[in-house]
């Protein structure tokens, strides 16, 4: 759904955000409205424990989706947002929190506490206790995880490819490895580009994959990379003044 600009005047709009890693809900955040989603993002890292470069936000009224917060470059004016809405973070939450406080009760007393977060989602169906809202998000991982199987599967090494990225130029290079990465999930592309706008020389963590030069390569999310006829670009001193 695209962006549309919030009906309220207000600077700034008080949220509440859930998460579809476990229960927890944190009530009333209050954020500017020119804040962009991007910034956005970086604030709900130490909320929910996810990354912003990979986690992906939804706007809900209630159980009601309203609309994906979906372009980094939007500010939360830019959204039909208002105060008490709901937003809900999905990621891998790989990231991990640090000296958080936490208390804990056993699962019996838990379980008894009518004014837990668990009894809370339960009552308004809400996060993983929305049957309807789990069974789409698992779909939609699903057929993600099937596009990028089959489209690693039907990429050659050696192909040439174009690289976009957020932060960097679009880039062109060749695929020199394709798979997963140790101690990462999913699978990736390495790649060799055709300047040195990389981060890595083919190797990460001490393992190497494949051999180009120092900020030669790069491994790059399966998405960010299309595979097609980009020959090397040529430059010569003509074109420059």
């Amino acid at each position: 759904m695209a962006p549309t600009a919030s009906a309220g005047n207000a600077e700034t709009v008080t949220i509440n955000i859930s998460n579809s890693h476990n229960d927890a809900i944190s009530f009333e955040r209050k954020y500017s409205r020119g804040m962009t989603i991007a910034e956005l993002k970086g604030k709900l890292e130490t909320i929910t424990g996810g990354c912003a470069g990979t986690m992906q936000l939804e706007l809900y009224s209630g159980s009601r989706l309203v609309c994906k917060l979906d372009d980094d470059s939007q500010s939360l004016a830019n959204y039909p947002m208002e105060d008490g809405m709901r937003i809900h973070v999905t990621d891998n939450f790989q990231f991990i929190q640090e000296n958080v406080a936490k208390f804990e009760l056993s699962q019996e007393e838990y379980d008894k506490k009518a004014d837990s977060l668990r009894s809370f989602l339960k009552k308004n169906k809400l996060g993983k206790y929305n049957e309807e809202e789990m069974s789409k998000l698992e779909e939609e991982r699903k057929r993600q995880e099937e596009e990028e199987e089959k489209k690693v599967a039907e990429t050659a090494i050696g192909a040439r490819c174009r690289v976009t990225t957020k932060g960097q130029p679009t880039r062109l290079g060749t695929i020199m490895y394709k798979g997963p990465l140790d101690g990462k999930q999913g699978k990736f592309f390495g790649v060799k580009f055709d300047e040195p706008l990389g981060v890595n020389d083919g190797s990460v963590n001490g393992k190497r994959y494949f051999e180009c030069g120092p900020k030669y390569g790069s491994f790059v999310a399966v998405k960010a990379v299309e595979v097609g006829d980009f020959p090397p670009e040529e430059f010569s001193l003509e074109d420059e003044l």
